[in-house]
């Protein structure tokens, strides 16, 4: 096996975000890079943006359908990190320049009461410990070649993690039986994905709680006021210059962005 260069890897993926310039993906080089080795290379990333940024803003999950895990021949999701320049305001602008081929889905974000740690922990647990949940739009933004990819590749390039659009409307996450609510995801008013919370590993709140005990495994935990995307209720939809784009959560409102 070729030894690879956790800090080298890193770089070259930060560069390929920073100049929105396509690479090619990393186990054409190295085929053997293991799940462990890429998420290696994500810390590495993620120190990266840190010191040219602010703070992590909290952790997003990806690969949260049965379906997706499922095609990718996995038993869990995968995480990744927002930090606090990748989030916008709702009804906002934003430029097309800064991603390479982007792709849009609609999720529920959970923002915790109390910090949570695992192993063992479960969706009821996570209610529990959840203050508020509220609508997003996540724009993912894959650094390679046509959005191909492995599962190394994308875990190290930090789950496609680009942008986040929040929702103005905070909801006490106990009002809500989340696997129920339903969301449609509309370009330029035309529907183009429709889907439920139940999508995302039957309830979303499963979703933090495999996330909390997958940090686990690494000593790592949740924290209270993390605000944590939990997966695409919605398939990711490519979007152009000029797209509107529109997603509204029963029950929790309407989250919207321009594509300029």
């Amino acid at each position: 096996m070729k030894t690879c260069n956790y800090n080298d890897i890193a770089q070259i993926l930060y560069e390929a975000e920073r100049n929105k310039q396509e690479i090619t993906r990393i186990t054409l080089e190295y085929p053997d890079l293991t799940i462990e080795e890429a998420y290696e290379i994500q810390e590495r990333l993620v120190s990266l943006k840190k010191k040219a940024h602010t703070r992590v803003f909290g952790p997003k999950m990806g690969l949260t359908s049965r379906a997706k895990m499922e095609q990718m021949n996995v038993k869990d999701p995968i995480y990744g990190y927002i930090l606090d320049h990748m989030v916008h305001e709702n009804n906002k602008t934003i430029p097309i320049e800064e991603f390479i081929h982007p792709k849009v889905e609609a999720e529920i974000a959970f923002i915790l009461e109390n910090d949570i740690e695992g192993p063992g922990i479960t969706g009821a647990q996570v209610l529990a410990n959840t203050k508020y949940v509220v609508g997003a739009l996540e724009i993912i933004d894959s650094r390679y070649e046509n959005f191909q990819f492995t599962l190394p590749d994308v875990i190290a390039d930090n789950a496609s993690s680009s942008k986040v659009v929040l929702g103005d409307k905070i909801i006490n996450a106990k009002e809500l039986e989340l696997d129920l609510v339903g969301v449609t995801l509309s370009i330029n008013g035309n529907i183009v994905e429709m889907g439920a919370g139940a999508a995302v590993l039957s309830h979303p709140a499963n979703s933090v709680a495999t996330l909390a005990n997958m940090l686990a495994r690494k000593g790592g935990k949740l924290n209270k006021g993390e605000i944590i995307l939990t997966g695409g209720i919605t398939s990711a939809v490519m979007i152009n210059r000029g797209d509107y784009v529109s997603a509204k959560f029963d029950g929790i409102g309407e989250v919207n962005f321009k594509m300029k």
